[in-house]
């Protein structure tokens, strides 16, 4: 009898233990790690309602290299085989970490990539192209990129590009003002925009005539939600010190925006940084840094409202925020990331009133001019690609 009880006892301790493993491996299970193919760097991810991963990646030298284009079906482990996006070789950059390519997936799932072209050789920046692609209609090759610059010119910190469900396309990027000799408080964000899923573009034009300036070295980021407004997330530069992340948006698919947020930031120098904005199911969440430190808000889609930022004050670099539908966020940022450096990605989960949750992690191997990407899957977990 007293043998029963004991094996009783040991099943039971047995099958708690299996009990915990696996509620531990589902909370891990809850973000899912993936380095980028074919040792690329600068990973830009989306997933289509289908549940397919899309995925662009740079490859050669830093200041002269080719991106990749590659997909990932539910349920499969690995990527599609690539499919080169640039036509003519060499003509992407990764130098700098901001300048590389943006993707997004317009109407019918169609992609859409952009990014900071080369000036010719032995050329000025000033005649450096802002180069957009798409997908062909068969899904098979990217057509030839073409510059959407008509009168825009000097191209510093990277461009971006949003797309949606309408088959409007908009390319974004900041460069000085015709005639400007401010420096960059001169500088402004300038849109180009499609109505007809980026056949054609109408010639830029100011995305808004106040005198916000643009850090040079920074990037953006633009996004169109399903509601058709439009964000623009960039850093401003009215003067040397002001180095504010501001936040446009328009709600009528770009004939305006209004500056809808601003994180003040004094620094004396550029920071080099990037932004990300994406969509959850009630609101529009964007990330950036500021003071050294990584940020997301939360942006709500029909009043404009934002919230407090939300921050792990932690000291990081190229901050992307997603989010599930239960209202879950999960920040990813790179650490000890720099010039020519690379670090580690670090994430931190926060529930839907924005508290910081005990799930955490960090994970070494970010390459130099890399950061990371992420995606929210439909089963509500999480992919970092890095």
């Amino acid at each position: 009898m007293k043998t029963s009880l004991r094996i009783h006892a040991v099943v039971a301790q047995i099958s708690s233990l299996c009990f915990l493993s696996a509620a531990t491996a589902a909370e891990v299970a809850r973000v899912t790690l993936i380095r980028t193919p074919d040792g690329g760097v600068q990973p830009q991810a989306a997933i289509d309602r289908q549940g397919v991963i899309h995925l662009i990646y740079y490859k050669g030298e830093a200041r002269s290299g080719d991106i990749f284009y590659v997909r990932q079906k539910p349920g499969q482990d690995v990527f599609s085989k690539p499919i080169k996006v640039n036509t003519r070789p060499g003509s992407a950059i990764a130098a700098g970490t901001i300048r590389g390519a943006q993707m997004v997936l317009g109407r019918n799932g169609r992609v859409h990539v952009a990014w900071n072209g080369q000036a010719p050789e032995n050329g000025s920046h000033m005649e450096a192209p802002m180069l957009y692609t798409r997908l062909n209609d068969a899904d098979t090759a990217f057509e030839p990129e073409r510059d959407v610059i008509t009168f825009a010119r000097g191209l510093d910190g990277g461009g971006s590009v949003a797309a949606d469900d309408q088959g409007n396309v908009y390319v974004f990027w900041h460069a000085a003002k015709p005639g400007s000799t401010n420096g960059e408080a001169g500088r402004a964000v300038f849109m180009a925009r499609s109505a007809n899923d980026g056949e054609t573009f109408a010639p830029e034009k100011l995305a808004t005539t106040k005198p916000t300036g643009a850090c040079g070295c920074c990037g953006m980021k633009a996004f169109a939600d399903s509601q058709g407004n439009v964000f623009a997330l960039y850093r401003s530069a009215s003067e040397m010190v002001n180095r504010d992340e501001t936040l446009l948006i328009s709600r009528n698919r770009g004939e305006d925006f209004e500056i809808a947020y601003s994180h003040g930031w004094k620094i004396a120098a550029c920071p080099m940084s990037s932004a990300f904005v994406s969509e959850t199911k009630t609101d529009v969440l964007a990330a950036a840094e500021t003071h050294g430190k990584v940020f997301f808000i939360r942006v709500n889609r029909d009043t404009g409202k934002v919230s407090s930022p939300v921050s792990p004050e932690a000291k990081g670099k190229h901050p992307v925020a997603v989010g599930n539908a239960k209202g879950e966020v999960l920040l990813a940022w790179t650490e000890g990331t720099g010039w020519g450096k690379g670090g580690a990605v670090m994430w931190q989960f926060y529930d839907e009133a924005g508290n910081p949750t005990s799930e955490r992690g960090r994970a070494d191997g970010v390459p130099a001019w890399s950061l990371v990407s992420a995606v929210t899957k439909p089963n509500g977990s999480f992919v970092i690609i890095y």
